[in-house]
């Protein structure tokens, strides 16, 4: 036959509730009673849940306690950021850092890390390391195996991930937040096509290209959209080789001199990563500036002033703090058993004109 639990209430009560009453009447053990109570991690939320309904049966905490106690904890949710001289990623960085208001209503608490950029094993250890302190993470994938085999764990886990700018093929992440960048790269072909006039149908003409690093498959599929555009539609430019500069404005610099030594008639030029005042720089040295049409991607304070002064001719460009909110977004809707995309907008590309800076 059923205990009838203590009641504190009345006048025949022997004594105040205790933490045996409580688990008795919860169903679990008094040490599940005692990490719940202190607030201690370990314990599910349905059970946390029941243990903090059975101490305000017996009436064990005093009302505001109580309140406070059944309010979920906030998800943890860690953002991996390469670290480097990206200014788009700083910003990103940036925006975590102080819009914590804005992930308020989704009772979360965003926090930013920086790793060694273009390092697959270091970002497999973070991801790890991470995953045992958090209970989701964004990132910018690189295409690895040993990334992979870390989404992989942590999923096995119970800790979900999103890559955020570029994504990881046949992985275990949850959903990708970034934009569709093969149509990215084809967008700054077309542009640059555009800008170069008649040229574009000429022989003569080369458009080159600069690259973060292709272990970002971002960064391969808009190599990929802007070589298939022109392929398509101006066949007769040639597009010079690939150059890595690890989005950092010296390389940048140094690879851009390089190609202008060696292209007397370079007619554009494609920063698909970070680091584009190097480029500007070396265009401007050259007295280029004004002659060779110049994309890139991010509005920063950088690439604004070289919107402003003429170098730059568009950027290619998203909203991180949108970026950001999709991704607290996807892990809400997890943790409250919604499909993961749900209410998420698509990213979409802006492109900026130095008559349209916002």
């Amino acid at each position: 036959m059923a205990q009838t639990p203590p009641n504190p209430s009345s006048p025949s009560s022997p004594r105040s509730p205790r933490i045996p009453d409580i688990a008795q009447l919860s169903g679990v053990s008094t040490a599940t009673v005692d990490r719940v109570l202190n607030q201690r991690s370990g314990v599910r939320n349905a059970t946390a849940q029941r243990v903090l309904q059975a101490a305000a049966t017996l009436g064990y905490l005093p009302q505001a306690e109580l309140h406070a106690a059944l309010q979920p904890q906030p998800l943890r949710l860690m953002v991996l950021i390469p670290e480097g001289s990206n200014r788009f990623l700083q910003m990103l960085g940036d925006v975590i850092g102080y819009a914590q208001d804005h992930w308020a209503p989704f009772n979360v608490r965003c926090q930013a890390a920086y790793i060694e950029s273009f390092n697959p094993d270091a970002l497999a250890k973070a991801l790890l390391h991470y995953g045992k302190r958090c209970d989701g993470i964004a990132f910018m994938a690189l295409e690895h195996p040993v990334v992979r085999e870390a989404v992989a764990q942590l999923a096995e886990q119970g800790v979900p991930t999103v890559t955020l700018i570029s994504d990881l093929s046949n992985s275990r992440r949850v959903a990708y937040v970034g934009l569709d960048n093969r149509a990215a790269g084809r967008t700054a072909a077309y542009l640059i096509a555009r800008f170069m006039g008649p040229l574009a149908h000429s022989r003569k003409a080369h458009v080159a290209m600069i690259v973060g690093s292709l272990r970002y498959r971002a960064h391969e599929e808009r190599e990929a959209g802007f070589l298939h555009l022109f392929e398509e539609q101006f066949p007769l430019v040639q597009v010079v080789g690939v150059r890595e500069g690890q989005d950092d404005a010296e390389r940048n610099y140094r690879q851009a001199r390089a190609l202008l030594e060696q292209h007397d008639d370079l007619a554009g030029i494609y920063n698909i990563g970070g680091g584009a005042e190097g480029i500007g720089r070396a265009l401007k040295e050259a007295g280029a500036d004004r002659k060779i049409v110049f994309i890139g991607h991010g509005l920063t304070p950088d690439t604004r002033a070289l919107l402003i002064d003429g170098t730059m001719d568009a950027v290619i460009t998203q909203n991180p703090q949108g970026a950001v909110m999709n991704c607290v977004r996807i892990f809400a809707n997890l943790r409250d058993g919604r499909e993961p995309t749900s209410g998420v907008e698509t990213t979409r590309s802006q492109v900026i004109f130095r008559e349209n800076l916002p």
